[in-house]
């Protein structure tokens, strides 16, 4: 594979929110690593309600599936909102449904690295777990280690996501060593 695609996708309507700019250094790290980079991010994500069965003609929407579609990688970032993914990030997650029928059906065989924010260790974490779940039902594989970046006050604040660089770069390598493969 000559420039790997890798895609990061998530995070909130802010663009200073610390789950976009968690997306921005991984996507910092693949481009380092000789990746090419699309970052998916804010008002590209924020759409209508996906409702099964649709079909649209929405430009952000068509771009989107566009975009996951030449993806070789992924990487998903949500804020924990009360516990779990953020309403946008779940949306845009449902629009993957219009790749059912591809030859690649959804992200199938897909590295996949998984990153949450939150105000505490314990939403970071079942936000985690809730992505790790979502992106398994859309046949993606998850990388072994998927970041919880607790943003809460005295847990690092602005600096949380400088604090985790070594462990998203860990995940970056995994999700490159997988497409290397």
């Amino acid at each position: 594979m000559s420039k790997p695609h890798i895609v990061a996708l998530g995070g909130t309507s802010r663009p200073e929110s610390a789950t976009g700019r968690a997306l921005a250094h991984c996507l910092a790290l693949a481009e380092a690593r000789g990746a090419r980079v699309t970052l998916l991010t804010g008002e590209a994500i924020n759409f209508p309600h996906y409702e099964l069965g649709c079909t649209t003609d929405d430009p952000r929407i068509v771009h989107f599936v566009s975009v996951l579609r030449e993806a070789d990688g992924l990487i998903v970032g949500s804020p924990g909102y009360h516990g779990s993914l953020s309403g946008m990030v779940k949306n845009a997650l449902d629009y993957a449904e219009l790749l059912r029928g591809d030859e690649r059906a959804y992200f199938d065989g897909m590295p996949v690295g998984l990153v949450a924010t939150a105000g505490g260790w314990q939403a970071a974490v079942s936000t985690l777990a809730a992505l790790r779940t979502v992106i398994h039902a859309l046949r993606g594989w998850p990388t072994p280690l998927g970041v919880a970046i607790n943003t809460g006050p005295g847990a690092g604040g602005a600096d949380a996501v400088g604090d985790a660089s070594p462990q998203l770069g860990t995940m970056v390598d995994q999700v490159l060593g997988f497409l290397r493969r």
